[in-house]
């Protein structure tokens, strides 16, 4: 007999009070939806329900196995949705949140290759470096970097980022090159106002020792790009996620400071309302965003 039945049959019987009105919900007769528990019964080798002439009743181990048995069909439809979600067409509207400088840096070419890949979707991209609250903006998932606030949510980890120091070759050459995180506070400094993880400059030194540096700035923004691109005008010192400065490293507009310090690394997360019924068009998308951050 099918197993699966046997428990939806079970499960329905307590909801409906009765096996002939279980087996209804199914199309099978009385007998054939009592005969289904009763194989239940004996596989498990417990008496699940007392049966009368005029209701059913659990029994003390059909109490226990009740919540078993509705997880298990549970999880059971989602892995059907599932499977035949990987043979449906991935349509509909994805709307995605993302910090301002990684959406617009890190998330353009994954975008672009996703909606070439399913051309019936439409994406929604809502940059803020403040967290914006997933279900009151109907938000399918959202990017998260650093300290996570809402352990409401479902979420999974992407990878990493590393804080780090820059300035221009022209910055350096006027002030010169600072040796220890000391040197920072006499130097002009461009922060960044809407940080979650790390509002204040951190550096820990080779032998354990922390240093943070805080205080006045000569430049505050919320957005790190403008900074970086402050930085290398030559006007400041730029602290913040490594994948800001990777071109202007590359270019040598920018060049790394205090590299002989560590900076926090900080977790790139994808987070859902939800766990349960990921539809797949937020599941294609998460994979396609772990392969670039990966």
């Amino acid at each position: 007999m099918d197993r699966f039945l046997s428990l939806a049959l079970f499960s329905a019987a307590i909801e409906e009070g009765s096996l002939a009105a279980a087996g209804r919900r199914f199309d099978l007769s009385p007998a054939v939806a009592g005969k289904h528990v009763s194989m239940l019964e004996a596989q498990l080798n417990v008496r699940l329900l007392q049966r009368t002439t005029r209701r059913l009743a659990l029994t003390e181990a059909g109490r226990a196995f009740l919540p078993r048995c509705r997880r298990i069909l549970e999880e059971f439809d989602e892995a059907q949705r599932e499977a035949g979600d990987v043979h449906q067409l991935v349509r509909g509207t994805l709307r995605i949140a993302a910090p301002t400088a990684f959406g617009a840096l890190r998330m353009g070419e994954v975008i672009a290759r996703y909606v070439l890949e399913h051309p019936s979707i439409n994406v929604e991209l809502k940059l803020d470096d403040r967290y914006v609250d997933l279900v009151e903006q109907e938000i399918d998932l959202a990017v998260r970097i650093g300290r996570l606030t809402d352990s409401g949510l479902v979420t999974r980890r992407l990878g990493t980022c590393r804080l780090m120091l820059c300035a221009s070759p022209e910055f350096i050459a006027r002030h010169g090159e600072p040796r220890s995180p000391a040197d920072l506070r006499l130097l002009p400094r461009l922060c960044f106002t809407e940080s979650v993880s790390a509002g204040d400059w951190t550096f820990t030194a080779p032998d354990g020792t922390v240093h943070v540096i805080e205080g006045t700035a000569a430049v505050r923004a919320d957005n790190v790009q403008v900074l970086a691109a402050i930085a290398a005008s030559g006007a400041g010192l730029c602290y913040g996620p490594d994948f800001v400065f990777q071109r202007a490293l590359a270019s040598g507009a920018l060049v790394p400071l205090l590299t002989d310090y560590a900076t926090p690394v900080l977790d790139i997360h994808a987070a859902f309302p939800t766990a349960r019924r990921i539809p797949e068009k937020v599941r294609r998308f998460v994979e396609r965003l772990a392969e670039e951050i990966g």
